[in-house]
């Protein structure tokens, strides 16, 4: 599914430019945190680096990496801890992590209050209901070691992405993986009352890892510098502008999705702006780029439940195309 805006501005005296074409690969469909991309095609800002961008909707956090790893999409917008994964497993592959987007990351357990799920431990005795491509699954056995939960005692119900909230909302599970911003509010939407959900983030409780970042084809990289580094400086200005006014980086987004909830998906994105995005750290020390100790200790986590094949390399990131001390989101 492809969404695709050309702006059209008034004549002038100076020549028209050809725009390069870039598409664009999302983790997800086109919901709140997916609008500062939309905004950084309506306010231009595309168009300013000379790039026509056409977004894709994503099935999942790990589905865009094949597809910038195969060459299909230039740039994506993936989990980094599934592409450290995906890198030992495919250590030739031509992807790596240039931007990091969410600073502390939304992977969460949510489960219902009332079937008595508010904290780690309540999850052993429960049925757990996870979507196998789920990032927020693939990163549970992590979660699961650092609050010293017994996995016998679990029972974990392979679910669909569709079926996921409104299973737990009818109680044939007691919990699900999910990101925060997204499970939370779907089960608004089923009429879940609020009091009624536990949202768990997994980085409130031991976990420490990063979260989506956006990725690049190397090859292509190596070959477009410049595009790659006007792209990533039109996507900050795009998380630049929904911080700035949320209501209307939503307004963008219901162009490519009219069929959402406008106030819905602005809470969305507010929640992944508040809990993800403008964190303590990136307030301090900038939007985009990394603590190259903290991504070790992360690679060590990793290891804990997951064996490498090969030995784990901090490379999965590069600041190369953006600027000294990432972009400010002020």
């Amino acid at each position: 599914m492809f969404y695709k805006i050309i702006v059209t501005f008034a004549v002038s005296a100076f020549p028209a430019m050809a725009q390069e074409s870039i598409p664009f690969a999302l983790d997800w469909k086109f919901e709140g945190p997916a609008a500062p991309y939309f905004a950084a095609i309506e306010n231009g800002h595309f168009e300013e680096a000379g790039l026509e961008v056409e977004i894709a909707a994503g099935s999942g956090s790990l589905d865009a990496i094949p597809k910038v790893a195969t060459g299909a999409f230039p740039v994506g917008f993936a989990d980094i801890n599934s592409l450290i994964k995906f890198l030992d497993q495919n250590p030739d592959a031509p992807v790596k992590a240039v931007m990091m987007v969410y600073d502390k990351p939304p992977f969460a357990v949510v489960g219902r209050v009332s079937q008595g799920v508010e904290a780690p431990a309540d999850l052993e005795g429960k049925i757990l209901g996870a979507p196998p491509p789920d990032g927020a699954w693939a990163q549970f056995p992590i979660f699961a070691a650092e609050n010293d939960l017994n996995m016998n005692e679990i029972t974990v119900e392979p679910v669909g992405f569709p079926t996921r909230e409104p299973m737990l909302a009818e109680g044939n599970v007691d919990a699900i993986t999910g990101f925060s911003f997204s499970s939370f509010l779907n089960l608004v939407r089923l009429g879940i009352p609020e009091d009624d959900i536990s949202v768990i983030l997994m980085a409130d409780h031991g976990v420490d890892l990063y979260g989506n970042a956006i990725i690049a084809n190397t090859d292509w990289a190596a070959e477009n510098e410049e595009t790659l580094r006007s792209f990533l400086q039109a996507i900050a200005a795009g998380w630049q502008d929904a911080i700035a006014d949320p209501a209307a980086a939503t307004e963008y987004l219901l162009s490519a999705n009219p069929a959402a909830d406008a106030e819905l998906e602005q809470r969305r994105l507010q929640l992944s702006i508040d809990q993800n995005v403008m964190t303590d750290w990136v307030a301090e020390n900038g939007f985009g780029i990394i603590d190259d100790a903290r991504l070790d200790s992360a690679l060590e986590q990793i290891a804990t439940t997951y064996e490498f094949q090969n030995e784990p390399s901090a490379e999965v990131f590069t600041d190369a195309y953006l600027p000294e001390g990432g972009f400010s989101l002020n």
